[in-house]
């Protein structure tokens, strides 16, 4: 099993990033995939959430900035990242939630799968 993210980096405030995820050794297309992030020094946020359909649910922090969305026939996930804030400073995962989870999870244990993530940093 992998989950390869990519596409961080630094940006200004208010500039935009695309991560990207891929995924290979399970079957992606049936399970929920989520985008978490941690910031140093703190734990784990949930930030979105899509369905194996492609229903969705972002995080209040994010909404109507951030953006997940799936590929299937690809096995990609990715997360559009728009007005990018100094607070959005993370390290981004995509993630498999052990159960279809559709709001906040606690932490790692609610993973079964994660990959290495991938640095936003805002800053001007």
């Amino acid at each position: 099993v992998q989950l390869v993210e990519s596409g961080g980096g630094l940006v200004q405030p208010g500039g935009s990033l695309r991560l990207s995820c891929v995924a290979s050794g399970f079957t992606f297309s049936a399970g929920w995939m989520h985008w978490v992030r941690q910031a140093p020094g703190k734990g784990l946020e949930w930030v979105s959430t899509t369905t194996n359909l492609g229903r969705i649910n972002v995080a209040d922090s994010v909404k109507g900035r951030f953006t997940i969305s799936r590929d299937n026939t690809k096995n990609m996930l990715y997360l559009q990242m728009d007005s990018l804030k100094s607070e959005d400073t993370a390290r981004y995962y995509c993630a498999r939630p052990k159960k279809a989870t559709w709001g906040p999870t606690s932490g790692w244990d609610d993973y079964i799968y994660w990959g290495q993530g991938t640095q936003v940093t805002v800053s001007s």
